[in-house]
């Protein structure tokens, strides 16, 4: 079978067609290749850019919260311990050796303890304030002090050995735990505090729950005042977590945060 002319004219235009478009096409190609991974680029470093900001704000508000308790607990625990102790030396009464040995004794035995509640305290403005001694120490200091007010009944369940140490993310979930927490002061009127923490199959569950007044979380979460709840579940969201918030008026409310936590910090 014999090929025209005419036919072979037409094979080899089709032929420098197609070696003519072929290097555009690629060219095109890695044009667009390469807009996209600039692209991904930024959007990483904007990413990080905005997690490290949020890093930022979580350790201002840490610390601001902490520097609130330090206050709370000079004015109500230190003071009346040493304004105990005051008046325990002015009833000393110089000529009944006895009595003024056991008043002397017992104002000793006041300013020790202020001493100790002193130093605990100061402990909180060395360092990266409460989270540089780990997640668990920071999380009990929080239940101590809430103890300590005599407001609630604090109910532990569960237990966490001490976590392999994740800053970051030790300290986002820090700041969820405490805002939740601080919620139920604030706003629960409750008078039970339910705290469960777990950690299994590289699962990290806080759970805290109250027997306060509740509320209509779908209301609350549209308004101003569910910023709060807002800001928990984007937070949990920034590492990959989940926030379950259940709660019913007159019922009480009960926050479960769930965080990929790996035991070996792989």
């Amino acid at each position: 079978m014999q090929v025209s002319s005419n036919e072979i004219v037409i094979m080899i235009g089709w032929i420098t067609l197609i070696f003519l478009i072929a290097p555009g096409f690629l060219i095109a190609y890695i044009a667009v290749y390469n807009r996209r991974k600039k692209k991904h680029r930024e959007e990483t470093l904007q990413l990080k850019q905005t997690f490290q900001h949020e890093l930022l704000r979580l350790q201002m508000e840490v610390r601001e919260q902490t520097l609130k308790t330090i206050a709370t607990d000079l004015h109500d625990n230190i003071n009346q311990i040493l304004g105990l102790a005051v008046l325990t030396l002015s009833a000393v009464d110089m000529e009944d050796t006895k009595q003024a040995s056991e008043k002397i004794l017992a104002t000793e035995n006041l300013t020790r303890r202020a001493i100790r509640e002193i130093r605990a305290l100061s402990g909180l403005l060395h360092g990266d304030e409460l989270i540089s001694k780990g997640l668990v120490h920071a999380i009990g200091f929080e239940l101590e002090w809430l103890e300590k007010s005599e407001r609630f009944q604090i109910i532990r369940k569960g237990a966490m050995n001490q976590l392999p140490s994740q800053p970051d993310k030790e300290l986002i979930i820090f700041r969820i735990f405490q805002e939740s927490l601080h919620n139920i002061i604030r706003h629960s009127q409750a008078s039970i505090v339910v705290v469960e923490q777990t950690l299994a199959n590289d699962l990290l569950t806080l759970r805290l729950g109250d027997n306060g007044i509740g509320f209509n979380v779908e209301t609350a979460m549209t308004q101003n005042s569910g910023m709060g709840l807002q800001n928990i579940r984007k937070r949990a969201a920034m590492i990959g977590g989940a926030t379950s918030i259940v709660s019913m008026p007159g019922e009480g409310t009960c926050v479960t945060i769930s965080i990929p936590y790996s035991i070996n910090n792989e």
